[in-house]
């Protein structure tokens, strides 16, 4: 039987997420709250158009209930985290009724010193129990925010993430592609060298994908473009809409790449690099939840995403605080397909 990962824009039966609760990535209690306000919104503008349901770790079903609402389904299993698009499962069709759940390896995003994964790295399967889907397990270190498909054969990867020393080391390239076409129903990959360059601070997830390219639909990919030749993603984001107007994907199609201008700020309070970016939307049933950073480009970056998806909705949502902890709207969600 073979399964494929159907795309994003394809309809969801429910979007899955995580509750922020006290662990390193939230260092203070202010932090904390500011995260869990920051997820909330998410979880609601996500609830407009489908279910959404979250998973609490134990006590923080009460503040999860108060800052979600009633609408939101809420479920309660032990977490180290809170970013489900990585610690969730990838859900994967068999295009006739059938569901499953990809279980990949997950180490804490190449097992970075600050990080916990003995609870996250069992969130997967207990996704999959909850959904009442079986489970098929992988030994390929992977998160689901390190790749991105069009639902008909083409996947983008980054050498950065799936051949990084931190996730696994001695694999090849053909042998990761070999492991991530088996599991997704895909026939070629797209690899970009790296990620943006925010994406490699304390927090970061060394490459991620779903922050600098995504499809839009078969043929159509969006990418993170950074205009001032100040920010050392200048150059890269020039680099990655290059290598992808080279491409064509598994259908043979040469690619249409749309850049999207980065937000106008440059660093963050402490004077780091941000990897702020509008490609780390997320496609739910007639819409599109888009990372807002009160800038000047937000409506710019609404604007695109209204022509690229004219028949949903796009709601543009905070995401400095997101950001801040390592991620984006993308990485906080996982969707599971209707069928």
């Amino acid at each position: 039987m073979t399964f494929r990962m159907p795309p994003e824009w394809a309809p969801h039966e429910r979007t899955w997420m995580a509750w922020p609760g006290p662990n390193p990535t939230f260092t203070d209690d202010e932090e904390l709250a500011g995260a869990r306000a920051a997820w909330a919104s998410v979880a609601r503008a996500v609830r407009r158009f489908e279910p959404v349901t979250t998973v609490h770790g134990p006590g923080q079903g009460d503040i999860a209930r108060e800052l979600l609402g009633p609408d939101v389904d809420l479920v309660e299993r032990e977490l180290d985290d809170a970013w489900m698009r990585d610690i969730g499962p990838t859900f994967v069709t068999d295009g006739q009724g059938g569901l499953a759940a990809v279980d990949w390896v997950f180490n804490g995003w190449g097992a970075q010193d600050w990080a916990r994964w003995e609870h996250d790295s069992k969130i997967a399967h207990h996704v999959a129990d909850l959904a009442g889907v079986p489970v098929l397990g992988s030994t390929l270190v992977n998160e689901g925010g390190a790749i991105h498909v069009d639902g008909e054969g083409t996947v983008l990867l980054t050498d950065t993430v799936q051949l990084g020393a931190g996730r696994n080391p001695g694999w090849t390239r053909e042998q990761v592609e070999a492991e991530i076409h088996a599991k997704l129903g895909t026939t070629k990959a797209i690899w970009l060298p790296h990620g943006l360059t925010g994406d490699y601070g304390r927090y970061g997830t060394q490459g991620h994908v779903d922050i600098v390219a995504a499809f839009a639909r078969p043929g159509t990919v969006v990418v993170h473009s950074q205009r001032d030749p100040a920010h050392p993603d200048h150059a890269r984001s020039q680099l990655y809409a290059e290598i992808l107007r080279d491409q064509t994907d598994a259908e043979g199609r040469r690619l249409e790449v749309v850049e999207i201008p980065a937000p106008t700020v440059l660093k963050d309070e402490e004077g780091d690099w941000v990897d702020y970016s509008y490609i780390n939307h997320y496609l739910c049933n007639g819409g599109v939840v888009l990372c807002a950073f009160d800038d000047p480009h937000d409506e710019l970056a609404a604007g695109i995403f209204r022509r690229l998806f004219p028949e949903r909705t796009v709601t543009p949502v905070d995401a400095r605080t997101i950001f801040a902890s390592g991620g984006g709207i993308h990485c906080i969600t996982q969707q599971q397909p209707r069928i």
